[in-house]
């Protein structure tokens, strides 16, 4: 090749791994793996012949690590190269004989299948398989050997129960849906894999029940995974932003959690589950505002105390959106409403600070936020402490310099402790967001602003949807569905909860036999 074609000739552009092709030989198999893997010194090449003359070849690929080794040393390398010689491979009879001897009779492991591209070769080998190549056979097979390392089963940290089960999700996906099917024992559970990410290639595994899932949800949620197109998804939640119904809303209408028993009682309640490799976080859709102020420990205590602790979390959210904006509200633009003694101690305690009521709330705030944001990245014991120390001195020291009230102190440190009841980590986020936005509204028109904002919010909430179920719900759709409201802001007694909620079909609406429910209406009669 001369100078010229050197530089500026056209150059042959490598190919891709599905245009790649196996061959019958397997030097031109290995070369062209070996291309593709070119600078992975994480694979393992291991090439041996077989049969009693020792005149077949054959290799194993496989990446360290991600391996069983001890599967590979004693059920595979053993069997091929040893159990193997027991047989005198024809080259003509290598398809017919020899790799059915292989694979039914000699390999002792236990999944085993064939692929005829290099493109599956390389996705199976970077998901810890071994591929086997055999020369003089135009397919690879594929033998399953996972065993990477993985963290055990652990108790959730983000969705922490007094009463209840204590194992969560880790990252290792099959972990995963083992341990949503061993509280479902029913032939109807599906689980659907998918691959998403051209080159992450993360495995993504959709579980519903096949007869109370809605068929619409089931289209949609496919329609969605397979409209994906980007390089990779490291966690759950890249995903839940791509198939989620609107970007542009501070909603979450997506509900992850880390919980087993969470995941599979919204299975039986006709959800669709999306378990995402490599993440402790599963996906549940749809999702309405009503599942994300509940937890899993309503229903493992009795029906008053759910309803109790569900009613003093739904005040803990309006706390949370609205104590520190109808402050700021009250006191700059409708003084007249506060009692006059309590009117005069709140002008004593603001005596000398410099600055509106909304110059406090922002400085109180934005420092609860920086501490609360501290404590996350800081280890636990130490991070707890920052929070705690530091609210307090910051806070003590803000009133004694005379920067802010003391009611104000008192009034962002409520707000702060309500936001934690909110039991969803992902609503109590777009909660804090929104509280700056009514905050500000309340600064420029007082409680006329807080009225707008929660109008403009509530309208937003009516039209929003989560897979075509209405975020709102039950709370819109109880004319369809009245039942649906046993479970929401009070939680019924487990005998009047004989109904799944408005997104099952209708001829799964049930969740007790009729024969029991008339063994119930007999008890109560007699």
């Amino acid at each position: 090749m001369g100078l010229w074609d050197q530089f500026f000739g056209k150059k042959e552009k490598p190919k891709k791994p599905e245009e790649a092709k196996i061959n019958r030989s397997l030097q031109k198999n290995l070369e062209t793996i070996k291309g593709f893997l070119k600078d992975c010194d994480d694979v393992v090449y291991r090439e041996f012949t077989i049969g009693k003359e020792n005149k077949h070849k054959g290799a194993v690929i496989w990446i360290d690590g991600m391996v069983n080794k001890d599967l590979i040393n004693n059920y595979i390398m053993e069997s091929l190269m040893i159990d193997s010689r027991l047989v005198d491979p024809k080259p003509k009879a290598i398809k017919d004989n020899f790799i059915d001897l292989l694979k039914n009779k000699t390999l002792a492991v236990s999944e085993i299948e064939e692929v005829d591209t290099i493109e599956d070769v390389l996705v199976n080998i970077f998901s810890g398989e071994t591929a086997l190549l055999l020369d003089d056979y135009e397919k690879i097979i594929i033998i399953a050997s996972r065993g990477w390392e993985g963290r055990g089963i652990s108790e959730p940290e983000t969705e922490a129960v007094i009463r209840g089960p204590r194992d969560g999700f880790t990252e290792t996906m099959r972990f995963n849906t083992a341990l949503i099917r061993r509280r479902i024992r029913d032939h109807r559970l599906k689980v659907k894999n998918y691959r998403v990410g051209v080159r992450s290639q993360t495995d993504v595994v959709v579980m519903y029940m096949e007869d109370i899932a809605n068929k619409g949800v089931l289209e949609e949620v496919d329609k969605r995974l397979n409209k994906i197109d980007v390089d990779a998804i490291i966690e759950s939640g890249q995903l839940e932003e791509f198939i989620e119904d609107e970007w542009q809303s501070l909603f979450p209408q997506i509900q992850n959690t880390e919980r087993p028993d969470v995941a599979a009682a919204g299975i039986y309640q006709g959800r669709v589950i999306l378990v995402v490799d490599n993440t402790p976080f599963a996906l549940m859709v749809p999702t309405t505002f009503n599942m994300m102020m509940q937890s899993a420990e309503d229903y493992y205590e009795r029906w008053d105390i759910g309803t109790m602790v569900r009613i003093l979390r739904y005040f803990c959210l309006l706390i949370a959106l609205y104590a520190p904006a109808l402050y700021v509200g009250i006191s700059s633009f409708h003084p007249q409403m506060i009692p006059t003694d309590l009117a005069l101690t709140l002008a004593a305690t603001r005596r000398g600070v410099p600055f509106p009521a909304v110059i406090e709330a922002l400085i109180m705030e934005v420092t609860i936020e920086i501490l609360r944001e501290a404590g996350v990245r800081l280890p636990g014991a130490i991070g707890s402490t920052i929070g705690i120390v530091g609210g307090l001195v910051i806070g003590q020291a803000a009133v004694e310099a005379g920067i802010v009230g003391p009611l104000m102190v008192i009034v962002v440190a409520i707000t702060a402790i309500a936001s934690f009841a909110i039991p969803s980590y992902n609503l109590a986020i777009s909660v804090r967001l929104i509280r700056f936005i009514i905050l500000f509204s309340a600064a420029i028109f007082g409680l006329y602003g807080i009225m707008l904002i929660t109008l403009v919010m509530l309208i937003h909430l009516c039209s929003l949807k989560s897979f075509g179920m209405p975020y709102l719900s039950p709370f819109v759709t109880f004319v369809h569905q009245f039942s649906d409201l046993k479970d929401a802001v009070i939680r019924a007694p487990q005998l009047m909860m004989n109904k799944r909620d408005v997104n099952a079909p209708k001829n799964q609406k049930g969740r007790m036999d009729d024969h029991q429910e008339e063994d119930f209406d007999i008890e109560e009669k007699k």
